[in-house]
């Protein structure tokens, strides 16, 4: 071998060296190999009266499974689910997702649903982001949360979707643009352990869990290329553009630029009509579902949200948009921050 091919053959073994490291240090290597997800089991929970009822708390209040699984009339006041199609799928209609992603058919439908899927591909793609068919699931789906689901709930949730009508609804599958359809490989992670029931008695920490199921910091915290921003926790900012306009995410930390002057009362009104006072909320906060939840587990939440770190960001969406150097966005009365 000549002395060129050698320096040639030291070089690209260098540039190969490099690369598997900078690749080791930063995007990982589950882009290429694939989500990491356990195998499945032959689990299957059994259905009861009790997981029937907390499972359905679950789905149509607390996790919203209805919410995001259900096709919507976006023209309608209150955007409401199309009746007849609860949980039979839609296509997500916010304007900045990277492509089309689609919230499956959960409906037990056999051909269009999730008729022959087993409990534990339901299980998994809840809490592990895992679909029935082994890709990585689009984060949207709040399975970061869902992790802390108890092993109970989630056989609850499993429980109820089996007992929703079956709908037939074709949908067209998800097309996630390049790079992001190998990235998100990277954010399923297996769950080896049992999950235990939350304990009530510490109604703040109940209550931080609560709104961790709920997903509240995900729609009330600013976000740069998919990362919350440092700080800005439940600040609001996050906007939302859809067929019900474009909309930041209100600040609902106690500062007095967020929500400082709710009492309990006024939380529990907010929540159960979508109105502050006179003024209406935007549809895309699904008090649909919010309403459903029992006044004990609202009042836990606003004992949370009281306790979390107060963060001066106005944010007001009767102005126009204009640019935000705290949370980097652009939102109404950005500019003022």
């Amino acid at each position: 071998m000549g002395r060129f091919a050698k320096w040639l053959m030291l070089v690209l073994l260098g540039v190969a060296i490099v690369l598997a490291i900078a690749t080791s240090l930063t995007i990982g290597w589950r882009p290429f190999l694939g989500p990491n997800a356990r195998p499945l089991t032959a689990r299957k929970f059994e259905p009861t009266p009790q997981r029937l009822e907390r499972g359905r708390y679950i789905a149509t209040a607390l996790g919203g499974c209805l919410y995001c699984h259900s096709r919507h009339d976006w023209a309608a006041p209150g955007t409401p689910m199309v009746a007849g199609m609860e949980g039979s799928g839609e296509v997500l209609p916010y304007a900045d997702l990277p492509g089309r992603i689609v919230a499956p058919n959960l409906t037990p439908d056999p051909e269009t649903g999730a008729g022959l899927w087993s409990d534990d591909q339901l299980a998994r793609a809840i809490r592990e982001g895992i679909s029935h068919d082994g890709r990585a699931l689009f984060p949207i789906m709040p399975y970061l949360h869902y992790r802390n689901m108890s092993d109970e709930d989630l056989a609850s949730v499993v429980v109820y979707l089996r007992s929703l009508p079956a709908v037939r609804n074709a949908l067209p599958p998800t097309e996630i643009i390049f790079p992001v359809k190998y990235l998100i490989r990277s954010v399923p992670e297996p769950l080896m352990s049992p999950v235990p029931e939350m304990d009530k008695s510490d109604r703040v920490k109940y209550g931080a869990h609560l709104a961790d199921q709920a997903g509240c910091i995900d729609c009330h915290t600013a976000q740069v290329r998919g990362q919350n921003v440092p700080g800005m926790d439940f600040a609001g900012g996050f906007s939302f553009a859809g067929p019900w306009g474009n909309v930041a995410s209100a600040n609902i930390t106690p500062d007095a630029s967020g929500i400082s002057y709710y009492d309990e009362a006024l939380f529990l009104e907010v929540m159960r009509t979508g109105q502050v006072k006179a003024r209406k909320l935007s549809p895309i906060m699904p008090i649909m579902i919010y309403r459903n939840l029992p006044e004990d587990d609202l009042k836990a939440m606003f004992a949370f949200l009281r306790t979390v770190k107060p963060v001066k960001h106005r944010v007001d969406n009767s102005e126009s948009p204009t640019d935000c150097k705290l949370c980097k966005q652009k939102h109404g009365g950005g500019s003022e921050n």
